[in-house]
């Protein structure tokens, strides 16, 4: 007796499932509009040395304001001020704009800094002068966010099989709501780095328990669909995100506006049912039962019948998890397995690293930061169902590696191309970046197809940490650009590269007998191709189908 033949009595792809999928893309909107909220309000406006408390003894007087500025700041090669220095002394011979300012002494700022507000009201960079030599602090918001979000996959990864999904999904949206408005009314830059470390771990149950609801609750033949359509709201939010920055500029509002669609999201928590394998997994028969049926009145289907069934499954599925004993030691403990490891590992590293790079990098090529990002994210919405075709033509491993190396390809040409041809950079930025989506929605699918079925949680669980790794390292890489310009884009297209041809050396899964035990990966079969439900002597064998349903849960 398996759960998909209950969901197939209750219909296991009904209004029921596609209510919980709509209730729960809320929350699941409001995932990318934190994760790449860095990008709005930490960023950088142009800026200048203030000047206002300097009179030198009325000589000012006389001076226009641009008069003043062209004595006091010295200027760059296309004319415009510099950020972070100011002449030691007024240079009054610069006023007739023939005089050489190149090698005239100068010190940092002395007063200050004044802020072109043209774009954003407020920025964190603003609102503390992290400019000059505190610039690194706006990135390192985004790291310390990040570190939130993978301690805290962590955390919730345990707590949501311990307590079950639905109370640790409402904890989830508690804990964002209050650290994500705390942070916006943070009064020094270290409270609000705090604020938003707890901030990211919050989202991190919300991504886990969102994710694992929708499929749980679904029918095998469906989770493909479901899947795609759940991942499809991280596209969604993306985009909101863009109109969101554009509407509200200042970063403390913008914070608040992120965050407020929770409030819905807890005022319907109440109707997200826990899921039933849960519950019969943990013997809680009645609370299966009673959810079961309210899924079947749902559907209009009969309600079950008998409560047999369910106390066999119950057993069964108890009894599953008291014989498991594995955990992240076993991904290292054998040969092929500990190769496995370390070749998916990189994968993930390097495609977890290449999405963000280029998302936290949209002004690197020069365009309208709300316009690009608009772009980036709608671009992710055909990457995703385009991909999905071609895993079933070309296989997984072709698709893993072409995307990630294409991927590098775009980042490499744009490199070269100078800044003059923006409609070429634009086109190419574009295509890397729907690349970059295209081999995060296929890394997902063909990991858990690599991983043996008694270790794979605790496989995706160890390539989860290792993306967010690679996630933490972004910003920290694009701080790099003071260094070199291009070194940032360098490092992540040979990241890209390099990711892609490890995964070249991954075997192909299309179409393949999905590995069961470890043994499967130290001694497999000759012959591993199988359909994906077999049946023989009565009894129905179905292999997991691996779907991407748990994208959003382990990207962002």
């Amino acid at each position: 007796m398996k759960f998909e033949n209950i969901l197939e009595e209750i219909n296991g792809f009904g209004p029921f499932q596609i209510v919980l999928l709509i209730l729960l893309w809320t929350p699941r909107i409001v995932l990318p509009c934190h994760f790449l909220l860095n990008i709005f309000i930490a960023a950088e406006p142009p800026h200048h040395c203030d000047i206002s408390t300097l009179d030198y003894e009325g000589l000012f007087d006389n001076l226009t304001k641009e008069q003043r500025l062209a004595v006091s700041i010295p200027a760059r090669r296309d004319g415009s001020l510099k950020s972070c220095e100011m002449f030691a002394e007024p240079q009054f011979q610069l006023t007739d704009n023939t005089s050489n300012s190149a090698y005239l002494p100068t010190v940092p700022c002395q007063s200050g800094w004044v802020y072109d507000n043209s774009t954003f009201t407020s920025t964190l960079a603003t609102e503390w002068d992290l400019v000059c030599e505190r610039k690194s602090l706006t990135k390192t918001t985004g790291t310390i966010f990040f570190f939130g979000v993978m301690l805290g996959a962590i955390a919730f990864g345990y707590l949501c099989d311990k307590y079950g999904r639905k109370s640790t999904l409402l904890a989830s949206y508690l804990m964002t709501i209050i650290f994500g408005f705390s942070s916006a009314f943070a009064n020094s830059y270290i409270l609000f780095a705090v604020l938003r470390f707890l901030t990211g771990f919050g989202l991190t149950g919300i991504s886990i328990n969102s994710a694992v609801l929708t499929i749980e609750w679904v029918d095998t033949g469906h989770r493909s669909l479901i899947g795609v359509m759940g991942s499809l709201a991280w596209s969604v939010g993306n985009m909101l995100l863009a109109g969101f920055a554009f509407l509200v500029t200042d970063w403390r509002s913008l914070i608040m506006t992120v965050t407020a669609p929770l409030g819905f999201a807890v005022m319907t928590w109440w109707w997200i049912p826990e899921s039933a394998r849960w519950l019969l997994a943990n013997g809680k028969v009645k609370s299966a039962q009673f959810y079961l049926d309210r899924c079947a009145t749902f559907n209009k289907r009969p309600k079950l019948s008998s409560k047999i069934k369910l106390d066999a499954l119950s057993n069964i599925e108890t009894q599953e998890n008291q014989d498991k004993s594995y955990t992240y030691l076993d991904l290292f403990k054998t040969p092929k397995m500990r190769l496995l490891s370390l070749k998916t590992g990189i994968v993930w590293f390097g495609v977890a690293l290449t999405y963000y790079g280029i998302s936290l990098n949209i002004s690197g090529f020069g365009l309208n930061m709300y316009l690009t990002h608009f772009i980036y994210a709608a671009i992710e919405v055909p990457a995703k169902l385009t991909i999905y075709c071609f895993l079933n033509i070309i296989g997984r491993r072709k698709c893993q590696a072409g995307t990630l190396l294409l991927t590098g390809i775009c980042i490499a040409i744009n490199i070269f191309l100078p800044k003059s041809l923006w409609h070429v950079r634009s086109i190419v930025a574009i295509l890397g970046k729907g690349l970059s989506e295209a081999s995060f929605t296929t890394v997902f699918l063909y990991t858990t197809e690599l991983y043996p079925t008694v270790i794979r949680q605790n496989g995706m669980g160890y390539v989860s940490f290792i993306s967010r790794l690679g996630v933490s390292i972004a910003p920290l890489i694009l701080l790099l650009e003071d260094v070199w310009i291009l070194l940032p884009q360098i490092i992540i297209c040979c990241v890209a590269i390099i990711s892609g041809l490890v995964s070249l050396l991954l075997k192909e899964t299309m179409k393949a007998r999905l590995p069961e035990t470890i043994d499967d990966i130290e001694k497999p079969r000759k012959k591993d191709v199988c359909p994906h439900t077999v049946e023989a002597s009565g009894v129905i064998l179905e292999s997991k189908s691996s779907t991407a349903e748990t994208e959003d849960q382990n990207k962002k």
